[in-house]
């Protein structure tokens, strides 16, 4: 019994066949092939045979130039062909020496039309090459601005989400941070005016400044201007950062909002937007900040986002995030939670994004209960 084995094609050094390089010389080839086809049509003088010259550069478009020097060897193959056998016996005595000096330069120019586009192929590659390297080390330090978060931190379950609305690189200004301090979970979420990588370095800057106020100060209010002073002294009259600060601590949730979206709490299948006591400027316009405290219940889940999702649109049409926040979120894992809003705004937009997002999701549980403190040996010993 005989069985079909797919063998991939590779190159002479054993390299498969990328997708560039196949669709490259396949385009060289029909080209060519129709070239030859119109020749041969048009009778046995050569009347074509310069086009022929096209043929590497079609292929240059799109593979790299191992694969244009095939499809320019064929091409000049097949022009040296047209060029040797394209006269009939009457043409050849009366036309002989004009006729062969026409077709061999035709040969000759295919011949250098094959190294140009090599050359070209050579320089596209290159530069795609480099456009890949600059998008993966943006990738890069975009990761090492936003750390993973959960999938907890305190008592809180949290998970963190960053959509990109470009497919070359994931980098922007959003940003988002959530730690376990002294006084309680505390998490941040902003966005910086901007993007690229000026956008990062402000990004970095901010969390940078809060990943250690945020250990140091009793008052969200305080961590806010210390984040202000920052901001003022790294970016221009006119960028800003808008941010929104969150700390739980023994049920107790406290809420700053510096001219950012408002987080939205979802509780027993109500969803809730939880607006500031009054609006405040972005961090960089020196803004005063009223808190506003909730009290939490068991179950609750909190959505911390940025305006890419609040301002996400279809035709004019908002998504509704408020309406179906808690069919996406009030389900599985906080990570489940996200997973599911992403792929139905994706869907909503039709995969066409005009700003990034960042997202926050947590849940509260409950009070946790105090694990007593181990007792050393030794006190059980003396107790005795």
């Amino acid at each position: 019994m005989l069985v079909a084995v797919r063998m991939p094609i590779a190159l002479p050094g054993g390299r498969p066949l990328s997708p560039g390089f196949r669709a490259g010389l396949g385009a060289a080839f029909v080209l060519l092939f129709l070239i030859c086809a119109v020749e041969l049509a048009d009778g046995r003088e050569a009347r074509f045979v310069g086009l022929l010259a096209t043929v590497p550069f079609l292929a240059a478009v799109f593979a790299p130039w191992q694969a244009v020097l095939i499809a320019g060897g064929a091409a000049t193959a097949a022009g040296t062909v047209f060029a040797v056998f394209g006269m009939t016996g009457e043409q050849a005595a009366q036309q002989q020496q004009q006729s062969d000096l026409s077709s061999f330069i035709n040969v000759i120019g295919i011949g250098l039309a094959t190294g140009i586009a090599a050359l070209v192929a050579v320089v596209r590659q290159r530069q795609a090459e480099r456009i890949a390297e600059l998008a993966k080390l943006a990738t890069i330090a975009q990761q090492a601005v936003l750390r993973p978060l959960g999938p907890k931190v305190g008592t809180l379950a949290v998970a963190g989400r960053y959509i990109s609305a470009t497919a070359a690189a994931d980098i922007g200004g959003d940003l988002y941070e959530a730690l376990d301090t002294p006084y309680g979970v505390r998490m941040i979420i902003g966005d910086v005016r901007g993007k690229g990588l000026d956008a990062v370095r402000t990004a970095s800057i901010v969390l940078g400044s809060y990943r250690h106020v945020a250990f140091e100060r009793a008052d969200l209010r305080a961590i806010v201007a210390d984040l202000d002073r920052a901001v003022a002294r790294s970016v221009g009259d006119e960028d800003f950062v808008t941010a929104c600060l969150v700390e739980e601590r023994g049920g107790t949730l406290t809420i700053v909002n510096c001219g950012h979206p408002a987080p939205i709490l979802i509780r027993r299948g109500e969803v809730i937007t939880l607006d500031p006591p009054s609006p405040a400027p972005p961090l960089g316009f020196m803004p005063v900040v009223r808190s506003r405290v909730e009290r939490l219940e068991p179950g609750d889940r909190l959505l911390l986002l940025t305006d890419g999702l609040a301002e996400a649109r279809r035709d004019g049409e908002f998504f509704p995030i408020n309406q179906r926040a808690w069919k996406l979120l009030g389900h599985g894992t906080v990570a489940d939670g996200l997973a599911s809003v992403e792929s139905a705004l994706l869907e909503w937009v039709h995969n066409r994004l005009d700003d990034d997002i960042a997202l926050i999701l947590m849940e509260y549980a409950g009070p946790s209960q105090p694990t007593p403190m181990p007792v050393p040996s030794w006190e059980l010993g003396a107790t005795n």
